[in-house]
């Protein structure tokens, strides 16, 4: 029922509003707005904060669904379950309490920054840092490629708080959240891409950010697991945007071979060109059924949930 409701707001509301949105690349407020409305932005958030207490599987048919006629809006919602995801696996229930109803109701939005210029797939080389002052932390560094950073109003940012050699690399990190209103943090620059124009990747600074301790998220020299965890849940999300994309074309070059006439007939009677869009279908599919097998298995907490996220 999710599905088809999140199909049929697609269809009517998202898609006639893709063209402009990439065009423009202006974040599309009006779309999260209507997400909101609709409680789709609780589905990462259980339901004693005010979400809806989607399980992984749910929360990927709805990116799927957005992102067939939009990958920018798809990408509200897969970016509001990353950067809630530190918290959702690691909050205490006062930080819990504290940020959940608002992101869940979608009144504040939500980014991940653990991406550095010389730190991307091998994240425990990251150089931001965070030093303990009293009852606060102070970051300084900067990140880079965060989706919707320049729009977050909280950021699940990871730095390094030891610095000791002697220190496995794994345990030098911590998670803290960064309030955008918070002295100190600023948006550098936002990259000019390609595509997915609408949604903004931002790199962001961090220059004295002080940061009070009830911020953590976890224990000091925790966040590098925490970071894991959350990729290995948050992946599946990236992959429902895919498998949407590919079904959004899918369902262009069908009703284009339908409409396309050649020789006095419809394209799509032509062998061909049958077998070219049947072996589209086969390949999303084949994505499609995979990505829900992992959202499963996954959600099950199987001890190959890092082979199934990659």
């Amino acid at each position: 029922m999710l599905q088809e409701a999140v199909r049929v707001l697609a269809d009517e509301r998202i898609g006639p509003r893709a063209a402009e949105i990439d065009r423009t690349a202006e974040f599309p407020w009006d779309i999260k707005d209507l997400l909101a409305s609709h409680d789709i932005l609780g589905l990462p958030f259980a339901v004693e904060y005010g979400g809806l207490g989607g399980e992984l599987l749910t929360l990927a048919l709805a990116v799927e669904q957005i992102s067939r006629v939009c990958a920018t809006s798809g990408l509200i919602l897969a970016v509001q379950e990353l950067g809630a995801l530190p918290l959702l696996l690691a909050g205490s229930e006062e930080q819990k309490q504290r940020w959940f109803p608002d992101l869940a109701a979608g009144r504040t939005l939500i980014a991940f920054a653990l991406t550095e210029a010389e730190a991307g797939s091998d994240a425990a080389s990251a150089r931001a840092r965070a030093v303990r002052d009293g009852d606060d932390w102070i970051i300084d560094g900067s990140k880079r490629f965060i989706s919707q950073g320049s729009v977050a109003d909280l950021i699940a940012v990871f730095a390094t708080t030891d610095t000791d050699e002697k220190t496995p690399r794994h345990e030098r990190m911590t998670c803290f959240i960064v309030e955008k209103e918070m002295d100190g943090f600023g948006v550098d620059r936002i990259e000019h891409k390609m595509g997915i124009r609408g949604s903004p990747t931002a790199e962001l600074s961090f220059h004295g950010v002080r940061v009070p301790d009830a911020n953590r998220v976890g224990e000091p020299g925790k966040g590098f697991g925490i970071a894991m965890r959350t990729l290995d849940r948050s992946r599946p999300g990236i992959a429902a945007q895919a498998v949407g994309i590919a079904q959004g074309a899918l369902d262009v070059a069908a009703r284009y071979a339908n409409e396309r006439r050649q020789f006095g007939r419809p394209i799509a009677e032509f062998q061909m060109i049958q077998a070219m869009l049947a072996d589209m279908d086969a390949g999303t599919e084949a994505a499609r059924q995979l990505l829900y097998k992992a959202c499963t298995e996954i959600e099950a907490g199987s001890r190959d949930a890092a082979r199934w996220s990659e």
